[in-house]
């Protein structure tokens, strides 16, 4: 699968894009999902509710925001992938963090999901053709294609695994 043009998402997302090395995107969501574990394994389950300030969101509402961003980025790709010209609505981050109270449960849990998803979302564009993955669609009222959210994911969960490793450092006691 090659790398996306910047014609094929919305500007912001190249924020996380930019994030992701040249080379096999299929290669680089398995690795870095490695990464990622193996940092979150580190943090006890006792300190997965940390905030590293007020109003921010815990180590659990971290790990759930990739849950559900993953999620919804994967069911965007396959729709669109599927040739599925649907317009699909976008969705409040904020407001998925705070229905879904990531908090009730233990961070490992959270992980072992995680990295569940992660495995779902390789397979899905492992078996993609490379004309599929060139299809685009509309999401959040913007065209994007389906490489171009298979980078997203990526780039989204370095993104967040960086802030993870900046902001949460105090978790790890």
């Amino acid at each position: 699968m090659k790398r996306p043009g910047k014609d094929e998402y919305l500007p912001y997302y190249e924020n996380y894009i930019k994030l992701v090395d040249d080379g096999d995107i299929i290669g680089i969501l398995e690795s870095q999902i490695k990464q990622t574990v193996s940092m979150l394994r580190a943090i006890p389950d006792s300190r997965g509710t940390y905030r590293y300030a007020e109003g921010k969101w815990s180590i659990n509402e971290v790990v759930g925001h990739l849950l559900d961003g993953e999620r919804l980025f994967s069911a965007r790709a396959l729709r669109f992938a599927r040739a599925d010209k649907t317009p699909l609505p976008g969705f409040e981050q904020d407001d998925y963090v705070r229905e879904a109270d990531f908090d009730k449960y233990p961070l490992s849990e959270l992980v072992s999901e995680l990295e569940s998803v992660r495995r779902s979302t390789c397979f899905l564009y492992r078996h993609m053709s490379d004309e599929a993955t060139a299809r685009r669609g509309t999401a959040n009222n913007a065209e994007v294609s389906v490489r171009a959210l298979a980078y997203i994911t990526a780039g989204h969960e370095i993104h967040h695994r960086g802030v993870i490793e900046e902001k949460y450092k105090q978790a790890r006691g």
